[in-house]
């Protein structure tokens, strides 16, 4: 056992706490014009509060947030005011996330190179020791050393920004920013270029607020499905309705949880909405998002009660299988295949697809819960960690793992179904060495992957994924059982066969004789220079 890392314990993972659904707004040129116009200019109010909030930096308070709360309400309305600067918080938050993830992975990875020039050309890693291994030539330690220094050069500029509270965010997108430069690579013209980015500034978004009509005066959406939002004291004179609003001539009707939007509606609890416009394909959408009641977490064991639907994460298919209390696999294993090829949309629909055919067989099999690894390769793809091997940098970098497990732990709450996660650690190793042969069967190949899948359910269940070795079958002196259990947990090599220990024993021949007693070869099989006397299982000591 000696060198092996201590194991997390499993646990269930909590469910979300908020909820989003989109429908599509087939809106008439009038509608399309009036929302393109409103959200153009709330997207030029919330850039420029963007930008004073930057110049803020870590001296904000709430005196200044209500300052910028003031000098925005003047030209729009107090509820658009309050909902543009959230927004500006809630973006400046994510960027100061960011940083903090930027200098992580930039100390990360200047800690691997420096130990790793530290080393000698060409040296050998050594886990026990804890050294890793060396350059494998000068050309390439020299390469690193240059990569060394730039590295620290953007961790020096990453450490500046974040002690002055400074962020770069760009209101429409990063990459598409970039893009200007280079439409001609891209294939687009300049005018479509134009009408993406002024799509993606457009500020049309509003907080929900409990007790208001319908959970939200500035963007509201009654039970029949009618929309109408609050515009601008600018763009008053476009109101086509009292109080300044503007009604649009196309009704939303949520097909995904309708019922449960309807009822927040109903009783005015906060919805929050957003209308957004997609130029690729010419079409508004609406999306209706609400925060849920904190929901208390299953308990394991009462998660566990009926078993458990093992699952094996692969960048093609999902490998389950389940398991009983016991742990033992029942049934036939199941391989639910997506694929990571074409557009985000695309992958994005496969990922659905294999996941509901995951819940639905899990929902027959009656069990309660799904255990899954709790996988984390936030620097998986380094060249550092693993090497020249570039084909499977990129195959974990392709890996949607983040992705796969939020789409399922949203999706199985839908279906009351736990998600437990266990330590990924030695689980594809252990369950090809331990299961993946006896499971194998005439009618039935049992892959690598089907193993993991077991021993990932075992770890969750609290059973050891390995096994021991099983008795020897009936003979004249003995009778099968005690092999199985007299090794304990902690007994090195207790797997293979047991060695033979010279000097004189009880019902044993004398010493010298029965050597090949662990050779399963030299039982009594013509051919096989063995024994002549009839051959006898030793007992072993327990202390072994």
């Amino acid at each position: 056992m000696g060198g092996l890392r201590e194991l997390r314990p499993s646990f269930v993972v909590p469910g979300p706490s908020g909820v989003a659904v989109r429908d599509r707004l087939r809106v008439s040129e009038a509608d399309a014009a009036v929302l393109r116009e409103v959200g153009v200019f709330l997207g030029s109010l919330a850039a420029g509060d963007l930008a004073v909030r930057s110049r803020q930096g870590l001296a904000h308070d709430a005196a200044g947030w209500a300052a910028r709360k003031r000098e925005l309400t003047g030209g729009s309305s107090a509820r658009w005011a309050g909902s543009i600067t959230k927004a500006t918080h809630d973006q400046w938050a994510l960027a100061r996330r960011g940083q903090a993830a930027e200098m992580a992975w930039l100390r990360g990875q200047i800690g691997q190179i420096q130990a790793r020039l530290a080393r000698p050309l060409g040296a050998k890693a050594s886990r026990r020791e804890g050294l890793v291994r060396g350059y494998a030539s000068r050309s390439e330690w020299h390469a690193k050393s240059r990569r060394l220094h730039a590295l620290k050069g953007r961790l020096a500029a990453v450490e500046a920004d974040w002690a002055a509270g400074r962020v770069r965010v760009v209101r429409g997108g990063k990459r598409l920013a970039h893009l200007r430069h280079h439409l001609g690579e891209a294939g687009l013209e300049e005018p479509g270029w134009r009408e993406r980015w002024r799509a993606a500034r457009m500020f049309l978004s509003a907080v929900g607020e409990s007790g208001k009509r319908c959970g939200n005066e500035t963007i509201r959406v009654t039970t029949s499905g009618r929309i109408s939002l609050r515009l601008p004291a600018v763009l008053a004179h476009l109101a086509n309705a009292p109080h300044g609003r503007y009604v649009l001539d196309v009704t939303v009707a949520f097909k995904h949880r309708g019922q449960e939007w309807l009822d927040r509606v109903t009783a005015n609890r906060a919805v929050a909405y957003r209308i957004h416009h997609d130029p690729l394909r010419g079409r508004w959408y609406v999306t209706a998002s609400w925060q849920r009641a904190a929901v208390p977490v299953l308990p394991l064991q009462a998660a566990l009660a009926k078993g458990v639907v093992a699952v094996d994460m692969n960048d093609d298919h999902l490998a389950a299988w389940h398991l009983d209390v016991h742990g033992n696999p029942v049934g036939e294993p199941r391989r639910f295949f997506y694929g990571l090829s074409g557009g985000a949309a695309h992958r994005d629909a496969q990922i659905r697809h294999a996941l509901t055919r995951l819940l639905h067989h899990t929902r027959r099999s009656g069990a309660a819960a799904i255990a899954v690894e709790d996988l984390d390769f936030t620097d998986g793809t380094s060249r550092e960690k693993h090497g020249r091997n570039k084909r499977f940098r990129r195959l974990i970098s392709r890996f949607p793992t983040a992705r796969l497990k939020a789409r399922l732990v949203s999706m199985a709450a839908e279906q009351d179904l736990a998600i437990v996660a266990v330590d990924p650690a030695y689980t594809s190793r252990w369950g090809a060495q331990h299961w993946q042969q006896p499971l194998t069967a005439s009618t039935r190949t049992t892959t690598r992957h089907d193993a993991a899948a077991v021993a990932i359910g075992r770890r969750a269940l609290g059973h050891p994924i390995r096994r021991r070795t099983p008795p020897p079958p009936h003979d004249q002196s003995d009778r099968a059982g005690h092999r199985s259990v007299q090794a304990r947990p902690e007994t090195r090599r207790r797997e293979e066969t047991r060695p033979r220990l010279p000097g004189p024993r009880t019902r044993c021949a004398p010493p010298g004789s029965g050597t090949k007693a662990g050779d399963q070869r030299a039982q009594h099989r013509s051919g096989h220079a063995a024994e002549q006397q009839s051959w006898q299982q030793d007992s072993l000591p327990l202390s072994l």
